[in-house]
């Protein structure tokens, strides 16, 4: 399975963006998905989690209300829609498959490369 992530930038505090994983080489269907981000210096940290239909999602408390995580299996993408960003969401934004779905690191098993939030203050 291959990620590909895009959609981040420079944008001011306040302000939204919305992030797209593409996926290939696999049933897209049949993977849970994460966003997780790691900030400068700090280890990776859990964003959402979507099941293989969207029905269930989860968020880490400090996005709640303020990101969006869904899904289009015909078109074999994840968003993160996030909105009110923060300096403190300034981070590299990954999005990967998971067998599990779990809010650590290890539940995940492919990883897209990466894309780059920064929120200016």
């Amino acid at each position: 399975v291959q990620l590909q992530a895009s959609g981040g930038g420079l944008v001011q505090a306040g302000g939204s963006l919305r992030l797209s994983c593409a996926a290939s080489g696999g049933t897209f269907s049949n993977y849970r998905m994460g966003w997780f981000r790691q900030a400068p210096g700090k280890e990776r940290e859990f964003v959402a989690y979507i099941s293989r239909d969207g029905s269930s999602v989860s968020y880490t408390n400090s996005v709640k209300g303020r990101f969006t995580i869904s899904r289009d299996n015909a078109k074999n993408m994840v968003y993160l829609q996030m909105n009110s960003l923060k300096p403190e969401d300034t981070a590299l934004y990954y999005c990967a498959t998971a067998q599990v779905l779990g809010t650590t690191p290890s539940s995940y098993d492919y990883w897209g490369q990466g894309t780059l939030v920064t929120v200016s203050s």
